[in-house]
């Protein structure tokens, strides 16, 4: 199982997008070399607000570009990075994955899954009605989170666009992925 890197991003100041970079490093331990979101303990305003001392699970920020196709079929145009990801994919089921999956992407880079991002109303205040479109409610009445993945980075290294990504999946039972 595999897929492929289509664009990378990372802010050094608090925003909601993330601009396109030709390339970023992954820090092991630490998220996106100059990333707002880098760091040991959580970095999110509003987790910081919590509790600052709680591990950042939230250090890379994955989408994949079949959503974003999705979002502009309903009408919403969204390119790479403005929901404020990290990494934007293409050919992975990334909501598919379990907790504990690795993406090892490019030649040195690796990501451990965490869960899902729990997107927040910001995303309406980008496109007014989007947030409708990544969150939801499954027949059963639980909650669909489809604003993508969050990871935290076992293995450094550069990530390009380009860059090919395979899926190493963890032992044991698939445990699906829930937000953090």
């Amino acid at each position: 199982m595999g897929g492929t890197v289509v664009a990378v991003g990372s802010n050094a100041e608090y925003s909601f997008s993330e601009p396109n970079r030709e390339g970023v490093t992954l820090l092991a331990g630490l998220g996106v070399e100059g990333d707002v979101h880098a760091g040991v303990t959580v970095k999110h305003r509003s987790r910081v607000a919590k509790d600052p001392t709680v591990p950042n699970l939230r250090q890379v920020h994955l989408i994949h570009r079949e959503l974003l196709a999705e979002l502009g079929e309903s009408g919403f145009d969204v390119a790479p990075g403005a929901l404020g990801e990290n990494i934007t994919t293409e050919g992975l089921d990334l909501l598919g994955l379990p907790v504990g999956a690795v993406l090892r992407i490019g030649p040195e880079a690796e990501v451990e899954i965490t869960g899902l991002r729990n997107p927040c109303a910001q995303i309406d205040d980008y496109r007014t009605g989007l947030l409708k479109q990544v969150v939801g409610r499954a027949e059963d009445g639980t909650i669909v989170r489809r604003a993508g993945i969050m990871g935290v980075v076992r293995a450094g290294g550069p990530v390009r666009p380009g860059d090919a990504i395979v899926v190493e999946l963890p032992g044991g039972p698939h445990r699906p992925l829930e937000k953090v």
